[in-house]
């Protein structure tokens, strides 16, 4: 807690020297502004929606309207229902909308390109290639929710903030965080005790069910979820191969006795 106290101070004093270090240099805001909109993707071409999204982009207003008891998921099932269903004719005349703004696409998105110099444009293939870990780093974590996958144990401070974050009212949650710190670090050692004796609890709950969780994870067939190689199945080796491993094997063991014997 106190690292991360130090880290949002930091990050702060860093910020605030690079706007004295702009108003210094007599840049001012728009520059400032500026410079930071130089280095961001929002200016980049948007891909065209694809001929489905074209449709339903078109058609929800008049379905909402003709059907506003349904909600937004009911309504988009029933919008991809009808696209089912729909001709293809019909269908081919978003298709060659899409067309139409697929080249209008490639002929900005050149020349946004152009325009780039080296440094912008290795910012900006860091900033896509930070967002695309975010993104995967999400799937990753909604798919071991929708796994079962057990929740890590707490800590005897989780435990104690978790009983005691409500009592300090009239602070915003950064403030309570900070006074429940401090609070925590002039506890006693047999103050700490009982939420220290929870948080063993509650590691000993977590063993138990990832070991039932990893366990159905290798009869699903995901091992690559489990977390240490010896918990891992070991998979089966070619007769072929176990028996070139023993004779080498058996070829060094010989080697070494001759060479004790010299």
């Amino acid at each position: 807690m106190a690292a991360a106290l130090a880290l949002l101070g930091r990050a702060a004093g860093l910020v605030n020297g690079a706007r004295q270090l702009f108003r210094g240099c007599g840049i001012g805001r728009a520059a400032e502004a500026g410079c930071c909109r130089a280095m961001s993707s929002a200016e980049r071409p948007k891909r065209p929606l694809s001929a489905y999204f074209r449709f339903l982009r078109d058609n929800q207003p008049a379905f909402r309207q003709q059907n506003p008891e349904l909600n937004s998921l009911e309504l988009v099932k029933k919008l991809a229902g009808v696209w089912r269903e729909l001709p293809a004719s019909q269908k081919q005349v978003y298709e060659e909308a899409r067309k139409t703004d697929w080249r209008k696409y490639e002929e900005q998105l050149a020349a946004y390109k152009a325009q780039l110099t080296p440094a912008q444009a290795a910012a900006l293939k860091e900033e896509r290639r930070k967002r695309l870990a975010k993104r995967r780093s999400f799937r990753i974590k909604r798919e071991l929710t929708v796994l079962g996958k057990p929740k890590r144990p707490r800590s005897g401070f989780n435990i104690f903030v978790s009983e005691n974050f409500q009592q300090s009212k009239g602070l915003s949650p950064t403030a309570k965080l900070k006074q429940l710190f401090e609070t925590w670090q002039n506890l006693s050692s047999s103050q700490k005790q009982p939420y220290l004796q929870l948080a063993q609890d509650d590691k000993v709950r977590y063993q138990n069910e990832m070991k039932s969780w990893e366990a159905k994870m290798v009869e699903l067939g995901r091992e690559d979820l489990i977390r240490s190689r010896e918990q891992r199945p070991k998979k089966k080796t070619d007769t072929a191969q176990e028996g070139s491993k023993a004779s080498l094997r058996e070829s060094l063991a010989k080697l070494k006795l001759k060479k004790s014997e010299e």
